[in-house]
């Protein structure tokens, strides 16, 4: 689904029920939130005291989701809905969000979506396809984890593949040169032990699944483009939603177009800017897209 400006630019409140999610596709579904704003607020409701429950730990930890306790008071009940519901409309009544990402297939929240569209929030669900339709369609977007869980997949079993390198040019024969008398040179002053040394540069090897990365965020930003090629400043915002620790100077690129450039799968083009001639900007596309 193309997405606007507007649309990549919402501060989310991501909310989770624990009870009707399933926790090995966490990291993607925040991946997935990543391309329609910012998640300035990340919660999952449940027990978790209970058994079930018990594997969340270390995912929540991984993405800087908060978990709120619930007790079930009555056997067979799900109280979870009820403190996800409260939660949602106190964040509304607080104004500091544009939209809400509710992840969960059960049909209980199919009222809280119609509610919050109907305060001017955007929101998305996010759910199995098993998800009754009444809640699909009290949402403006609507995801199913199967394509995440997919889409996951295949990134996956790609990065596994030998990375493309580029294609170097065979070098030329060079003719040895004539044996010319130099004069002598003066040797050069040693230096004390204490005078400072340049450091060591270089490019340390981008991982395969970096490359993916960057052409996932290129996929996911294609529709808002008339032709195959996205901006790499809109890229690299995404690619930081995505994965906060991204840096290419982690690889020894100084900035994220020099180091696309030496990536064989991707293309760069500068183009003028209509706003500032003076300036121009960077797109890039994927060769293999």
């Amino acid at each position: 689904m193309p997405i606007t400006d507007n649309d990549k630019n919402l501060r989310l409140a991501v909310l989770i029920d624990a009870d009707n999610a399933p926790r090995d596709c966490l990291q993607g579904i925040m991946e997935e939130v990543a391309i329609y704003g910012t998640p300035n607020l990340k919660r999952a409701y449940g027990d978790w005291s209970t058994r079930n429950l018990s594997g969340w730990k270390q995912t929540l930890l991984d993405n800087s989701v908060t978990p709120v306790q619930q007790f079930a008071y009555t056997k067979g009940k799900n109280s979870t809905d009820s403190a996800m519901i409260i939660d949602a409309m106190d964040i509304l009544y607080s104004g500091n969000t544009d939209g809400f990402v509710l992840v969960s297939s059960d049909s209980d929240f199919t009222g809280l979506a119609r509610r919050l569209r109907e305060a001017g929030q955007f929101v998305i669900g996010i759910g199995e396809q098993k998800t009754p339709s009444p809640l699909i369609a009290a949402c403006n977007k609507f995801i199913y984890i199967e394509v995440i869980r997919e889409k996951a997949v295949k990134v996956t079993a790609k990065s596994a593949q030998p990375a493309r390198k580029k294609k170097q040019e065979p070098a030329k024969k060079q003719e040895p040169p004539k044996k010319q008398e130099q004069p002598a040179k003066k040797p050069e002053p040693e230096q004390p032990d204490s005078a400072p040394r340049p450091a060591a540069t270089g490019h340390q090897p981008i991982p395969d699944s970096v490359v993916w990365l960057i052409a996932d965020s290129i996929l996911d930003l294609s529709g808002t483009a008339d032709d195959d090629y996205v901006s790499l400043g809109a890229v690299g915002q995404l690619i930081q939603k995505k994965r906060p620790d991204f840096d290419s100077r982690n690889y020894g690129y100084a900035k994220l177009s020099g180091m696309v450039k030496a990536i064989d799968r991707f293309e760069v083009e500068e183009r003028q800017d209509k706003s500032d001639p003076r300036s121009k900007i960077v797109y890039i596309r994927d060769l293999e897209m």
